[in-house]
């Protein structure tokens, strides 16, 4: 969410990023509403004003005709006050509606596009490799090598529902544990946060796309099933599952004033995901590329408000993810996302692809944000600088490793001919060996 005050400063080139990031949302209406907003404000207080004077007015006045004039006022303000205040409320349900649509312009090395084909590629390193037998996808493999059971996943958890089995636990727990010991070593504080949230930290963090979640649009799962607080009542709050552990973190310092000798504040976080696909219906319906439920390992950067750490920090997120691919030997690519595929909040973005040989694709697995106080003025999240004044924090996240897409790729990438995979050089130590199946195919 914006500051007003920019979005009235800044009409033109909110607009040009409202078009570039098709957005449906129509700004000279938001300006409207806030003037009527900002008019019915000042009625209503300054009725309030003259309330609280004839009150004081009718405690003073000794004469009857006065406190009688008094009075025939005071219900004239009070009738005025009770036909203004709703429409207050309405104005004001409007504006904040309104007001969750308006994004981030977009950084100047932002690519204009319309859609994911028009995102630009930065940076590679490594060539998909070459076979001289024809390579497997992973489902094939998962089978063959008694590691992932799909059918009876399908048949206990549902569409998209999976089981990963013997070795391939261990290689992909392998990969978190991984993930989380290198990210504790480039300065990371580790968490595992709660995977069942209030609304507001998904509001907050951006994962609902208006006020209020929208089962149609919002890709996250609601939990049906009421609480009980400490006191054995029915709790009156709505709980969710996250689909990373973004909001989580993020919201651990929401309504906080931080120090800015504190910052730049960098966690990781590992959790389980949950992501309901809605936006994904009939994209991959097979194997565990798309699924319902997963593990990763997410960063998170508390900065200040200052853009070129921030892009500096962010710089720094990416570099971290593309050197773990590296060491796992994975051919990857660095993409710069344009503005039709960045969210709102988006300042600037970035998507990690890993070649995968038996899907014979390039695909995500890992994106880098910079929302700058976007996020922060949703979830209340201040600093004081060191000139003593209170400012909101830029926020930042970035996919560490996830589950599912490495663990494809490191089975479609290290596949034989003899039908085992090799497991990665920084693995073998969680894997125990350094190929699966070897035994198995004898």
């Amino acid at each position: 969410m914006l500051d007003i005050k920019y979005i009235r400063e800044h009409t033109d080139e909110l607009k040009t990023a409202i078009e570039n990031k098709g957005i449906g949302l129509d700004l000279n209406k938001l300006l409207e509403v806030d003037r009527e907003r900002v008019r019915v404000i000042r009625a209503v207080e300054e009725l309030k004003e003259e309330k609280n004077k004839l009150n004081d007015e009718i405690n003073r006045t000794k004469t009857a005709d006065g406190r009688v004039a008094a009075i025939k006022r005071g219900k004239e303000v009070k009738d005025k006050l009770a036909e203004l205040e709703p429409l207050l409320d309405k104005t004001e349900a409007e504006f904040k509606t309104l007001m969750t649509k308006v994004p981030v312009i977009p950084s100047p090395d932002t690519p204009v596009g319309k859609s994911d084909a028009d995102n630009k590629e930065i940076f590679r390193w490594g060539e998909p490799k070459k076979f001289d037998f024809k390579p497997k996808d992973h489902i094939e493999l998962g089978k063959t090598l008694d590691i992932l059971d799909l059918e009876k996943g399908t048949k206990v958890g549902g569409f998209r529902g999976y089981y990963v089995k013997n070795d391939g636990v261990l290689l992909i727990m392998g990969i978190m544990m991984y993930a989380l010991k290198r990210m504790v070593a480039e300065g990371y504080a580790p968490m595992i946060p709660p995977t069942l949230v209030k609304d507001f930290a998904l509001y907050g963090s951006g994962y609902f796309k208006g006020l209020e979640y929208d089962p149609e649009v919002d890709e996250i799962y609601q939990i049906a099933t009421s609480d009980k607080e400490a006191t054995g009542e029915t709790s009156k709050d709505k709980k969710f599952l996250i689909g990373t552990a973004e909001p989580s973190l993020l919201a651990y310092y929401s309504g906080e004033v931080l120090k800015a000798e504190n910052l730049p504040i960098k966690i990781c976080g590992y959790s389980q995901c949950y992501r309901s696909e809605i936006g994904s219906y009939g994209k991959d319906v097979k194997g565990m590329y798309r699924v319902h439920e997963f593990m990763k390992v997410e960063q998170v950067i508390v900065a200040e408000a200052d853009v070129e750490k921030a892009n500096k920090l962010q710089d720094e997120m990416t570099t971290i993810s593309g050197k773990m691919h590296e060491e796992l030997g994975l051919p990857y690519r660095r993409m710069q996302l344009c503005t039709g595929d960045m969210s709102p909040g988006k300042y600037r973005a970035f998507d990690l692809e890993a070649w995968l040989p038996g899907m014979n694709r390039w695909a995500e697995t890992g994106s880098a944000s910079n929302f700058l106080d976007w996020q922060a003025r949703r979830l209340n999240v201040k600093y004081v600088d060191r000139g003593g004044d209170k400012k909101y924090v830029y926020l930042l996240n970035n996919t560490a490793l996830p589950s599912p897409r490495i663990f494809i790729a490191i089975l479609e990438n290290y596949q034989t001919a003899r039908g085992t995979v090799e497991v990665p050089r920084v693995l073998q130590e969680y894997v125990g060996k350094k190929e699966i199946g070897s035994r198995a195919l004898g």
